[in-house]
């Protein structure tokens, strides 16, 4: 696999460039090593051991990488999630900067025209990847999201900035019972999170990620107009930490929530994909088509792509992080110029070294 690393004081994170996926990350804290991403139980299995139409992205699925588009490309051809999460990329930069790190990699391949560059910044003492994706030149538009993805032994409670609304799509990702199980009703559309319906009757906390519901659910948490950054958080029971995920809501408004609990049968997932929570923030509707037509996003004002254009670049920015905790309940964030405050319901609070100014929150996006 060829994969490169970097690393700054207390933080790692390997890129697997064959996919552009991050196959590692490794935190350094109070004498333990957290790493909040998940890796896919069959990555590194002999390739004819999985199924021949599967793609690149999914044989090497893996910590989090760039949709482009998100879902289906119905747009221009290449494989799900886009070529981004599909193919090579290359190392173009990759030095100490005060007080750090930064490495540049560049896609091989173009999308609708662009070129695509992803930016990696780790701050010495900082328990965050600091990641900025750059889209330039091109035409037409494209859907963009992160995907990255935590997994739990033993379950745990989520939080997230606030939200206007949590919607399913028409049909679950897994209708047939042959093949896998859904839990969720779909379509179904709520404000409260804590009550969300269930296709059996009755709702269910989508903040709380109970290990014996075994399923593969998929839900859009619109953010609400709040002024601050966007973010969720995970406070994982069996390993004692807490994920956190942060982006600018100007730049990426929905955040997409996969939950992938053993509710697919067939292979590669047969029943072993545990555990696995995607908080996948975007910038889109489901497939590249959808999110450039008309879509109910788009009717509730949310935007669903970036537009392109040669002469023109196009870019944002996200945050993945973690630190011990060991609260039962998740916490809520607050981000100040130079640290992170998470605030405890018991009232507990701790601070933790952050750029606050890397997400540009407050500064106009382009469509």
């Amino acid at each position: 696999m060829d994969t490169v690393t970097i690393g700054a004081k207390g933080i790692s994170v390997s890129l697997d460039l064959a996919v552009g996926h991050i196959g590692a990350m490794d935190i350094e804290a109070d004498g333990r090593v957290l790493k909040p991403l998940h890796r896919a139980p069959w990555v590194g299995s002999p390739r004819e051991s999985l199924p021949e139409t599967l793609p690149e992205g999914t044989v090497r699925l893996s910590g989090d990488f760039l949709c482009a588009p998100f879902s289906a490309s119905d747009v221009e051809a290449a494989p799900l999630h886009g070529w981004p999460a599909n193919s090579a990329w290359d190392v173009v930069e990759n030095g100490a900067i005060a007080g750090g790190w930064r490495a540049v990699f560049r896609l091989r391949r173009k999308v609708m025209g662009a070129t695509i560059d992803k930016v990696f910044t780790l701050r010495d003492g900082h328990p965050f990847l600091y990641q900025e994706h750059i889209f330039s030149g091109g035409s037409g538009a494209i859907s963009v999201a992160h995907h990255p993805m935590t997994v739990m032994k033993g379950g745990g409670r989520l939080a997230f900035s606030p939200k206007r609304m949590a919607v399913t799509p028409p049909t679950p990702p897994e209708p047939d019972p042959a093949r896998g199980r859904s839990m969720l009703a779909y379509p179904a559309r709520v404000t409260d999170l804590s009550r969300f319906p269930l296709a059996a009757g009755g709702t269910t906390d989508l903040t709380d990620y109970r290990m014996e519901d075994r399923r593969e659910d998929f839900i859009t948490l619109v953010e609400a107009d709040h002024g601050g950054p966007g973010w969720a958080v995970i406070a994982r029971r069996a390993e004692q930490d807490l994920v956190m995920v942060l982006k600018n809501p100007a730049e990426l408004p929905v955040t997409m929530l996969w939950f992938s609990n053993g509710g697919r049968d067939y292979a590669p997932w047969s029943g072993r994909h545990l555990g696995v929570l995607g908080i996948e923030d975007g910038r889109t509707a489901i497939g590249h088509a959808a999110s450039l037509g008309d879509n109910w996003l788009k009717h509730e004002g949310v935007a669903t792509a970036f537009a392109l254009a040669e002469g023109r670049s196009v870019s944002f920015r996200h945050v993945i992080g973690g630190v011990p905790f060991a609260e039962a309940e998740a916490p809520s964030i607050e981000a100040a110029p130079d640290r992170l405050r998470i605030l405890a319901p018991n009232g507990a609070a701790k601070e933790v070294p952050f750029d606050g100014g890397f997400l540009r929150i407050g500064r106009s996006v382009p469509a």
